[in-house]
């Protein structure tokens, strides 16, 4: 009876399940916390990739709606203008200046272009001192020019191809399909982290 007594292995289980429960959530690291974020970033991802889904489907939907109401003719590819111009949405990639920075995808809606740019300063200098006062003017009124006015500007520009009075449902189709972009370079962020974490779970395999 006394040497089942010692060889028992009741007492030494039992302090190793004991140490067991008493780990608490912040005392999960190394490769467990890597797998977390990786199903964590898969997670977000499969969500994006069903909102970019639905925001193509109302999107299309919502032009077949404008062109129903406007007419084929006034919503038709023939109506486009082929002469080169300068991107109103450009795309700034930073790789980041070290291997551990992941790279960053910046979107820039309805940026002017940098011929735009160089006329619209020349005219600033040639008329500082009225369009100063008009600044300060509308400064004082609380109506100043800001980025949200320009990008309308440049939204209603665009649509003006297809007549001056154009159906709600075409600038809806617009902003959608803006919203989808946006989405879009989103997920290129998302998917940057995800294929970090998922390279950092295939270390942590190869040094087990």
């Amino acid at each position: 009876m006394k040497q089942y007594k010692e060889n028992h292995p009741t007492n030494k289980s039992v302090a190793v399940t004991s140490e067991d429960g008493n780990q608490s959530s912040n005392e999960i690291a190394g490769a467990d916390q890597n797998i977390l974020n990786l199903l964590d970033y898969m997670d977000n991802y499969l969500i994006l990739v069903d909102s970019v889904s639905s925001s193509v489907r109302q999107g299309w939907l919502e032009l077949a709606s404008a062109r129903y109401s406007m007419g084929a003719s006034r919503v038709n590819s023939s109506l486009f203008d082929l002469k080169s111009h300068y991107a109103s949405t450009t795309l700034q990639v930073d790789n980041g200046g070290t291997d551990t920075e992941l790279p960053c995808f910046t979107l820039c809606k309805w940026t002017s272009s940098d011929e735009a740019k160089l006329e619209e300063d020349q005219l600033l200098k040639n008329k500082s001192d009225s369009l100063g006062s008009e600044k300060r003017k509308a400064e004082e009124s609380g109506s100043p020019v800001t980025a949200n006015n320009h990008a309308e500007k440049e939204r209603f520009k665009s649509l003006s191809m297809f007549g001056t009075l154009v159906s709600p449902k075409l600038r809806a189709t617009q902003s959608t399909f803006e919203t989808t972009l946006e989405t879009l370079v989103e997920m290129s962020n998302l998917r940057a982290s995800l294929l970090c974490a998922y390279d950092q779970v295939q270390k942590d395999r190869e040094t087990d």
